[in-house]
């Protein structure tokens, strides 16, 4: 069974925003269509008052190892972001991955075909007038980024994009010094203990991209597990898309949801 959004039964609360709150949104389950005929099944997430100040494409981690849209971040993304930032949030499977939204069409494609899902979500986003659209990727999700953000047809749909934990497998020089041609923001959240790519060499390897802002993260590992470093990712997330500083509030007064028991 899919699960649909609008079953969220909303209660009044008066405290600490917990991993598991899901705060106010209008949130819709959508369907992208690739180049190659593939359905993708996701969620758009938007601030219930209709303001929307910014939009994150999320690319996600590796399928083959358990990555989805529901990793844990980019849902806490959709949970949190368009309520206390104004953030809308497009998350979705790429081919061939599954989660309680749905499965969609195709097979993992090793990063290739997986081009044109990242395009079929850019092109979402443009069609539904989402504004000041950035790419967001984790891990896998950073090598689409890397491969196909600096180059159309996506290129001229983004404002930049932020990743999280790249361990710049697939995407390589020429990739990172087409970002640097691209000439757009690049924000590198790099966690201290990753377990592919440290502080130490992601500096060596992205300064071949000037424009690249490295963010070291203390204790932090590569998926991001603990609230506190969730928390970090998602204040950096919302500080390089609205460009300023951001600190994400802890606490909510209003109404929380929590999803159903299974």
């Amino acid at each position: 069974m899919v699960f649909d959004p609008a079953s969220l039964n909303f209660s009044e609360s008066s405290g600490p925003i917990r991993a598991s709150s899901i705060l106010p949104a209008v949130r819709e389950n959508i369907e992208l269509t690739t180049a190659d005929g593939l359905t993708l099944v996701g969620e758009l997430a938007l601030p219930a008052d209709g303001v929307v100040n910014a939009t994150l494409i999320m690319l996600h981690p590796l399928p083959t190892h358990g990555g989805f849209m529901d990793s844990h971040v980019y849902k806490k993304a959709s949970y949190r972001l368009p309520a206390l930032a104004g953030i809308a949030v497009l998350r979705f499977n790429t081919r061939g991955t599954s989660s309680p939204r749905g499965t969609s069409d195709g097979s993992f494609d090793e990063g290739i075909g997986e081009r044109l899902d990242a395009a079929a979500a850019v092109e979402f986003a443009v069609a539904r007038g989402l504004p000041n659209r950035w790419l967001v990727g984790w891990s896998f999700g950073t090598e689409l980024v890397l491969k196909y953000g600096a180059a159309a047809p996506i290129a001229d749909s983004i404002e930049g994009a932020v990743l999280l934990s790249p361990p710049l497998h697939r995407a390589q020089d020429a990739d990172l010094q087409q970002w640097a041609g691209f000439g757009k923001p690049l924000t590198v959240l790099v966690p201290e203990f990753d377990d592919y790519l440290r502080p130490d060499e992601a500096a060596q390897r992205f300064a071949l991209v000037p424009q690249a802002i490295l963010v070291p993260v203390d204790g932090a590992k590569h998926l991001w597990v603990g609230e506190k470093y969730a928390a970090r990712a998602l204040n950096e997330l919302v500080s390089t898309v609205l460009g300023q500083d951001v600190t994400l509030p802890l606490d909510w007064e209003g109404p929380v949801a929590a999803l159903p028991a299974i």
